[in-house]
Protein backbone atom coordinates (compact mmCIF):
# COMPACT_ATOMS: atom_id res chain seq x y z
CA UNK A 1 0.00 0.00 0.00
CA UNK A 2 1.21 3.46 -0.84
CA UNK A 3 2.01 5.69 1.81
CA UNK A 4 0.15 8.85 2.09
CA UNK A 5 1.40 12.22 1.37
CA UNK A 6 0.55 13.55 4.63
CA UNK A 7 1.59 10.83 6.28
CA UNK A 8 4.85 10.81 4.73
CA UNK A 9 5.04 14.79 5.35
CA UNK A 10 4.91 14.84 9.12
CA UNK A 11 7.21 11.45 9.40
CA UNK A 12 10.01 12.90 6.67
CA UNK A 13 9.73 16.97 6.83
CA UNK A 14 8.34 17.39 10.08
CA UNK A 15 10.46 14.90 11.73
CA UNK A 16 13.58 16.61 10.41
CA UNK A 17 12.19 19.88 10.97
CA UNK A 18 11.55 18.86 14.60
CA UNK A 19 15.55 17.66 15.04
CA UNK A 20 16.80 20.93 13.18
CA UNK A 21 14.23 23.09 15.01
CA UNK A 22 16.43 21.66 18.47
CA UNK A 23 19.17 23.51 17.39
CA UNK A 24 17.40 27.22 16.20
CA UNK A 25 17.98 30.01 17.03
CA UNK A 26 14.31 31.24 18.89
CA UNK A 27 12.95 34.20 17.58
CA UNK A 28 10.50 37.07 19.37
CA UNK A 29 7.21 34.80 20.07
CA UNK A 30 7.97 31.16 18.22
CA UNK A 31 11.14 28.98 17.26
CA UNK A 32 13.09 29.53 14.12
CA UNK A 33 12.18 27.32 11.58
CA UNK A 34 14.27 25.37 9.05
CA UNK A 35 13.54 23.61 5.58
CA UNK A 36 15.65 19.93 6.44
CA UNK A 37 16.26 19.57 3.08
CA UNK A 38 18.31 22.46 3.08
CA UNK A 39 18.53 24.10 5.87
CA UNK A 40 17.16 27.87 5.37
CA UNK A 41 14.57 28.88 7.11
CA UNK A 42 10.81 28.71 5.86
CA UNK A 43 7.69 30.25 5.69
CA UNK A 44 5.41 30.56 8.23
CA UNK A 45 5.62 27.04 9.43
CA UNK A 46 5.21 25.18 5.83
CA UNK A 47 7.01 21.90 6.97
CA UNK A 48 3.60 20.99 7.67
CA UNK A 49 2.43 21.19 4.06
CA UNK A 50 5.79 20.17 1.93
CA UNK A 51 5.88 17.81 -0.31
CA UNK A 52 8.41 15.82 -1.68
CA UNK A 53 9.10 18.20 -4.70
CA UNK A 54 10.12 20.97 -2.66
CA UNK A 55 10.70 20.27 0.62
CA UNK A 56 9.64 23.29 2.66
CA UNK A 57 8.68 26.33 1.15
CA UNK A 58 11.09 28.68 2.27
CA UNK A 59 10.75 32.67 3.30
CA UNK A 60 13.15 35.19 1.30
CA UNK A 61 13.46 37.88 3.88
CA UNK A 62 14.76 40.32 0.71
CA UNK A 63 12.00 39.96 -1.30
CA UNK A 64 8.06 40.82 -0.83
CA UNK A 65 6.23 38.13 -2.17
CA UNK A 66 3.04 39.88 -2.27
CA UNK A 67 3.96 42.64 -4.27
CA UNK A 68 6.48 41.67 -7.15
CA UNK A 69 5.34 43.76 -9.81
CA UNK A 70 8.52 42.90 -11.76
CA UNK A 71 6.86 39.64 -12.42
CA UNK A 72 3.90 40.97 -13.90
CA UNK A 73 5.30 43.31 -16.46
CA UNK A 74 4.65 42.64 -20.47
CA UNK A 75 7.73 41.19 -21.60
CA UNK A 76 8.43 41.37 -25.60
CA UNK A 77 10.08 37.60 -26.80
CA UNK A 78 12.75 39.81 -29.13
CA UNK A 79 15.33 39.47 -26.68
CA UNK A 80 15.09 36.04 -25.90
CA UNK A 81 13.78 33.56 -28.93
CA UNK A 82 15.08 34.19 -32.44
CA UNK A 83 11.37 33.22 -33.80
CA UNK A 84 8.10 31.84 -32.29
CA UNK A 85 7.84 28.54 -34.25
CA UNK A 86 5.49 26.68 -32.16
CA UNK A 87 5.39 29.03 -29.53
CA UNK A 88 7.67 30.09 -26.67
CA UNK A 89 7.62 29.77 -22.89
CA UNK A 90 10.10 32.06 -20.80
CA UNK A 91 10.67 31.22 -17.37
CA UNK A 92 12.25 34.12 -15.01
CA UNK A 93 14.31 32.96 -12.38
CA UNK A 94 14.92 36.08 -11.00
CA UNK A 95 11.03 37.43 -11.23
CA UNK A 96 9.91 34.16 -10.83
CA UNK A 97 7.40 34.60 -13.45
CA UNK A 98 6.95 32.23 -16.68
CA UNK A 99 5.91 34.46 -20.19
CA UNK A 100 3.77 32.20 -22.48
CA UNK A 101 3.70 33.50 -26.17
CA UNK A 102 1.98 31.61 -28.99
CA UNK A 103 3.20 30.73 -32.66
CA UNK A 104 1.30 34.25 -34.07
CA UNK A 105 1.54 36.49 -31.31
CA UNK A 106 -2.24 36.38 -30.45
CA UNK A 107 -1.87 35.14 -27.42
CA UNK A 108 0.81 36.50 -24.36
CA UNK A 109 0.35 35.24 -20.57
CA UNK A 110 2.48 35.52 -17.93
CA UNK A 111 1.72 33.70 -14.81
CA UNK A 112 3.62 33.74 -10.90
CA UNK A 113 6.02 30.61 -10.40
CA UNK A 114 7.83 28.82 -7.95
CA UNK A 115 11.84 28.33 -8.75
CA UNK A 116 14.07 25.67 -7.52
CA UNK A 117 15.54 26.48 -3.60
CA UNK A 118 19.09 27.41 -4.61
CA UNK A 119 21.89 27.53 -7.44
CA UNK A 120 22.97 24.13 -7.33
CA UNK A 121 19.67 23.10 -8.49
CA UNK A 122 18.85 25.53 -10.66
CA UNK A 123 19.30 24.40 -14.91
CA UNK A 124 19.61 27.77 -17.20
CA UNK A 125 19.24 27.55 -20.95
CA UNK A 126 17.54 26.49 -24.15
CA UNK A 127 15.04 23.74 -23.72
CA UNK A 128 11.58 22.62 -25.50
CA UNK A 129 8.91 20.75 -24.39
CA UNK A 130 8.45 17.10 -25.60
CA UNK A 131 5.33 15.47 -23.65
CA UNK A 132 2.13 16.73 -21.87
CA UNK A 133 0.47 14.84 -19.00
CA UNK A 134 -2.56 15.56 -17.62
CA UNK A 135 -2.79 13.96 -14.45
CA UNK A 136 0.81 13.40 -13.94
CA UNK A 137 2.12 10.88 -11.29
CA UNK A 138 5.49 11.49 -9.28
CA UNK A 139 8.50 9.69 -8.61
CA UNK A 140 11.78 11.06 -7.04
CA UNK A 141 14.76 11.55 -8.82
CA UNK A 142 17.66 8.69 -7.69
CA UNK A 143 19.23 11.55 -6.24
CA UNK A 144 16.37 12.39 -4.12
CA UNK A 145 15.74 9.41 -3.17
CA UNK A 146 19.40 8.74 -1.95
CA UNK A 147 19.17 12.09 0.33
CA UNK A 148 15.74 10.89 1.81
CA UNK A 149 15.13 7.49 1.75
CA UNK A 150 11.86 7.15 4.09
CA UNK A 151 10.25 9.07 0.44
CA UNK A 152 7.65 6.97 -1.67
CA UNK A 153 8.80 5.22 -4.50
CA UNK A 154 5.82 6.18 -6.59
CA UNK A 155 3.04 9.12 -6.16
CA UNK A 156 -0.38 8.27 -8.30
CA UNK A 157 -1.99 11.24 -9.72
CA UNK A 158 -4.37 12.92 -7.11
CA UNK A 159 -4.56 15.85 -4.81
CA UNK A 160 -1.69 14.81 -2.73
CA UNK A 161 0.73 14.63 -6.00
CA UNK A 162 3.48 17.33 -6.65
CA UNK A 163 2.94 18.56 -10.15
CA UNK A 164 -0.04 18.84 -9.47
CA UNK A 165 -3.39 19.09 -12.03
CA UNK A 166 -0.87 19.22 -15.42
CA UNK A 167 2.85 18.84 -16.21
CA UNK A 168 4.66 19.53 -19.14
CA UNK A 169 8.14 17.74 -19.43
CA UNK A 170 11.12 19.50 -20.84
CA UNK A 171 13.97 17.82 -22.65
CA UNK A 172 16.59 17.55 -19.83
CA UNK A 173 15.79 14.56 -17.78
CA UNK A 174 13.67 15.22 -14.57
CA UNK A 175 12.58 18.56 -15.12
CA UNK A 176 9.37 20.02 -15.62
CA UNK A 177 6.89 23.04 -15.55
CA UNK A 178 3.71 21.24 -13.78
CA UNK A 179 1.02 22.61 -11.17
CA UNK A 180 0.90 22.43 -7.48
CA UNK A 181 -1.71 21.54 -5.12
CA UNK A 182 0.48 23.66 -2.12
CA UNK A 183 -0.27 27.11 -3.32
CA UNK A 184 2.01 28.57 -0.83
CA UNK A 185 5.25 27.47 -2.96
CA UNK A 186 3.92 30.18 -5.87
CA UNK A 187 6.80 32.90 -5.70
CA UNK A 188 9.08 31.30 -3.12
CA UNK A 189 12.07 29.52 -3.79
CA UNK A 190 10.24 26.16 -3.06
CA UNK A 191 11.22 23.44 -5.82
CA UNK A 192 14.06 21.13 -6.40
CA UNK A 193 14.34 22.44 -10.11
CA UNK A 194 11.18 22.20 -11.56
CA UNK A 195 9.21 25.46 -12.40
CA UNK A 196 5.70 25.34 -10.66
CA UNK A 197 2.57 27.26 -11.29
CA UNK A 198 -1.11 27.60 -9.44
CA UNK A 199 -2.90 24.60 -11.06
CA UNK A 200 -5.37 26.98 -12.82
CA UNK A 201 -2.88 28.35 -14.78
CA UNK A 202 -0.80 25.35 -15.65
CA UNK A 203 -4.08 23.96 -16.94
CA UNK A 204 -4.51 26.76 -19.59
CA UNK A 205 -0.71 27.18 -20.29
CA UNK A 206 -1.51 22.71 -20.96
CA UNK A 207 -3.87 23.83 -23.32
CA UNK A 208 -1.94 26.05 -25.38
CA UNK A 209 1.78 25.05 -25.40
CA UNK A 210 2.38 22.28 -27.58
CA UNK A 211 5.58 19.07 -27.96
CA UNK A 212 8.32 21.38 -29.01
CA UNK A 213 7.04 24.66 -27.68
CA UNK A 214 10.59 26.54 -27.10
CA UNK A 215 11.58 27.25 -23.53
CA UNK A 216 14.42 29.51 -22.01
CA UNK A 217 15.01 29.46 -18.52
CA UNK A 218 17.25 32.62 -17.44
Amino acid sequence: MLMSMTAFNRRAFLGSAAALGAASLAAPGFAQQFDPYTGQPIYNGAADGATPDAGAVQYDSGANQRHNISSFRAQDWRPYFDNLTNGAILCDITSRAVHYWSEDESVYRVYPSSIPVSKDLTRLGRTEIIKKVEGPSWAPTPEMKARNPSWPDFVPPGPDNPLGTHALWLSWQYYRIHGTHDTRKIGRKSSNGCIGLYNEHIKELFGMANIGTQVLLI
